[in-house]
């Protein structure tokens, strides 16, 4: 197949919502992580900076009007100095936000807050690492409320901070 075709149909896959997660590697393979089979990307750039986002599906009958997600982000940083002006700007960035309301007992690491999307109130979660000349943000978004209820709160959590982990 030639190039442009093989461009034409991962193009496709990805706007239908087809692709599937797994293993991904970002910045040349010095970020890497995996995902569940059932968060599907829905965004993908390359270059600097280096953007992948995967949407988690919730099953809840509002789940089709809400957009939950966590996305990966990987910006080349020359030093500390840039890293922590790059933090400082996307929380700049998130300050700006409509209803933005810093949450409370979130952990040194994780800046976590509120603000609203579409009239809906939705939680926000950042945590920001500085690897290898690299600013990266795993970014996760969900709705506030989900008549999903607590146990896809939590799994979504947890797949948060699993994917945390690994990019420590």
């Amino acid at each position: 197949m030639s190039f442009f075709r093989n461009t034409v149909i991962a193009s496709l896959l990805v706007l239908s919502g087809a692709a599937q997660a797994s293993d991904v590697s970002m910045a040349g393979g010095s970020v890497t992580f995996s995902t569940p089979d059932q968060w599907m990307g829905i965004m993908e750039t390359e270059g600097d900076p280096e953007v992948r986002v995967f949407q988690v599906p919730d099953p809840s009958p509002n789940g089709n009007n809400s957009l939950a997600r966590i996305s990966v982000t990987v910006k080349q940083v020359n030093d500390n100095g840039e890293f922590q002006q790059y933090v400082a700007g996307a929380m700049g960035k998130a300050k700006a936000l409509t209803g933005y309301q810093a949450a409370t007992g979130g952990a040194a690491d994780n800046f976590v807050y509120t603000a609203q999307e579409n009239g809906a109130q939705y939680s926000y979660s950042e945590r920001y690492w500085f690897k290898n000349n690299h600013a990266i943000q795993l970014r996760c978004v969900r709705p506030a409320q989900s008549q999903a209820g607590a146990a896809w709160q939590n799994a979504f959590d947890k797949g948060c901070s699993d994917i945390a982990a690994r990019l420590k």
